[in-house]
This record gives structure tokens, C-alpha cells and sequence, in this order.
């Protein structure tokens, strides 16, 4: 979605799409654009904006009525925002939420393999940076987190397991999670954590939210 500017993470947007008559789809070249988006559009506050929506690739904009579409689609289109900026801040500083993970998952062999790491390399490459939540769904609670080390990116399985554990940590593509509940799932399973993902009683019910930096440590 982006248009360089003079500086290679600012950008703005070109592909803006109706979406019905009470929303907008911005549509981004990746997931840290999308996060750069969803916040600067909450920074904004636009008027008639009701719910900001990330997703992998775009950022669904819930509009309160139909005659806010224009107004706002206009003011999309001159916003410029500056993606560097959530780079940055993904890997400055305290990490918002730490999960201290027992690394001993069905499929770590198996992940060591295609990496063609060791099991020690891959732990320690799971929990060496910080990753980023950068959109949740699937499950109430399951957050698809990103920019972790890239050595990490293996393919989701070939068949899909009918029941995944609570608190399964896995990784499929450039991304990593943790299984809220038993849910079926073709991720690859790392390692196993007690952290509670989601959670009624809980004020936030979601333990990790869009832009939340997260950091792995090994128990």
C-alpha cells in the first residue's frame, strides 16, 4: 500500500477500498505497515471512526454511519505514516509481556531440522528478541506475532492435528503464537507455556493485543 516518500518507511496510502457502505480496507505491503496504520489511526481519532480492525495485510476501518465513508477515505489518502517508527519500538525497551516457555514440543526435532539448526539454536532464537503481536484472530486470544528471527520460518504442517493443547507455543511462516485453548491446528509445536491467553475475568480479556511487544524465556 505504500508510496515512497523521502524517507523508505514513511509511507501513505494507495489502495483504499469501500467496504460496504459502513467501512474502509486499507490494503498494506506487510504486517509492520499495518501496525504503523493502526496506530496512527488511533492516534488521529477521525470523526465517525468506530473500530480499527488489523489483519495480516490490511486495516478493516468500522465507520459509525455511511456519510463518514467519504470524509474519511479522503483523509486516509493524505496521511503519511511513518513504519520505522514501530521497527523501532518492537525491539526498544522492556517487552511488554514475558512467557516463560518448557521448550520441549513435538515438532521442535523436527523444526531444528528444517532450519537446519540445533535444538539450542532454535530456543535460543526464539527467545533472543522480542516479537511483536501484529494481529489476533483465528480464536479469542490467539495473536499472530512477528519479527522474530527469520531463521525460524518453517511451513505449517502437512496435516492438521484435530486438538492442539492450551498454551502450545508454535511457529508456521514468519510467525509465532500460542494456542489460547485445545483448538485444531497445523502449526508447528515448539514448547508449552502456563501463561493464560485469554481470559473473561480479566478487565483486557486478551493477554497480547496488536503492537504488544512479547518476550520467549525459556523455564
Amino acid at each position: 500500500m505504500s508510496v515512497t516518500l523521502d524517507h523508505p518507511d514513511i509511507t501513505n496510502a494507495d489502495a483504499i477500498l469501500d467496504y460496504g457502505d459502513r467501512a474502509l480496507l486499507l490494503q498494506c505491503d506487510d504486517t509492520t505497515d499495518v501496525l504503523a496504520w493502526a496506530a496512527a489511526l488511533a492516534a488521529a481519532a477521525l470523526p465517525g471512526v468506530i473500530d480499527i480492525v488489523p489483519a495480516s495485510n490490511t486495516v478493516l476501518v468500522k465507520l459509525a454511519a455511511p456519510r463518514y465513508q467519504a470524509a474519511v477515505r479522503h483523509r486516509l489518502a493524505t496521511l503519511a505514516v511513518d513504519s520505522g517508527s514501530v521497527r523501532t519500538s518492537a525491539s526498544a525497551g522492556t517487552p511488554d509481556v514475558v512467557i516463560d516457555v518448557v521448550y520441549d514440543g513435538p515438532d521442535l526435532s523436527e523444526v531444528a531440522a528444517r532450519t537446519g539448526l540445533s535444538v539450542a539454536q532454535v530456543v535460543s532464537a526464539h527467545t533472543a528478541i522480542p516479537w511483536q503481536v501484529g494481529f489476533c484472530g483465528s480464536t479469542p486470544g490467539f495473536a499472530y506475532l512477528i519479527g522474530g528471527d527469520p531463521r525460524l520460518e518453517v511451513p505449517r504442517r502437512d496435516e492438521l492435528r484435530a486438538a492442539v493443547p492450551a498454551g502450545s507455543v508454535a511457529l508456521a511462516g514468519r510467525f509465532s503464537g500460542v494456542y489460547p485453548r485445545h483448538w485444531p491446528g497445523g502449526w508447528q509445536l515448539i514448547g508449552r507455556t502456563d501463561a493464560v491467553l485469554w481470559d473473561l475475568d480479566r478487565p483486557a480479556p486478551a493477554l497480547l493485543t496488536p503492537g504488544m511487544s512479547v518476550q520467549f524465556r525459556a523455564a
